[in-house]
């Protein structure tokens, strides 16, 4: 099922961990309706901006899943608002991706997902029906993810 003219619903419900632990991840019809959304809102502008494939690594996860790889139990995946984009590894960098939502996108959260030496791990986006554009920067301290307000790309090093 087609959710946008470059995004499909198996691609937004796509994970590597269901497949390897047996697990189903299939969204129902109001997750999907999300999905539609993200996928058309943030993930096509996105596509259609840099005019180049965009890497999601994690959108819909089931209650089963999202527990299995230790999401929050409030996380936006479970109803299908959001996805994590990780595009290493290709000319266009997470950074790139992060700045471009920040300065162009309606969102609800944007976090820099543990970012070193300028780079992002990996790009969170959420979508709500309210959205608080809050953009953080999420790090590792003592062990545990601490999320910090972005400030500016400093807060990258």
């Amino acid at each position: 099922m087609k959710l946008s003219n470059n995004f499909t619903l198996a691609e937004l419900c796509n994970s590597a961990a269901a497949k390897r632990f047996g697990i189903e991840n299939t969204p129902g019809k109001e997750e999907i309706k999300n999905l539609e959304l993200i996928a058309k809102n943030i993930l096509q502008p996105i596509r259609d901006h840099f005019d180049a494939p965009i890497h999601v690594i994690s959108g819909y996860r089931s209650a089963v899943l999202n527990k299995k790889v230790g999401g929050a139990k409030t996380s936006q995946h479970l109803t299908g608002n959001a996805v994590d984009i990780d595009n290493d590894n290709t000319e266009i960098s997470n950074l790139e991706i992060f700045n471009f939502i920040k300065d162009n996108l309606v969102f609800d959260q944007l976090i820099a997902e543990f970012p070193k030496k300028g780079r992002i791990e990996w790009v969170h986006v959420s979508l709500a029906k309210k959205n608080r554009k809050q953009v953080l920067v999420a790090k590792k301290e003592s062990g545990i993810t601490v999320y910090r307000p972005y400030k500016t790309e400093k807060d990258f090093e």
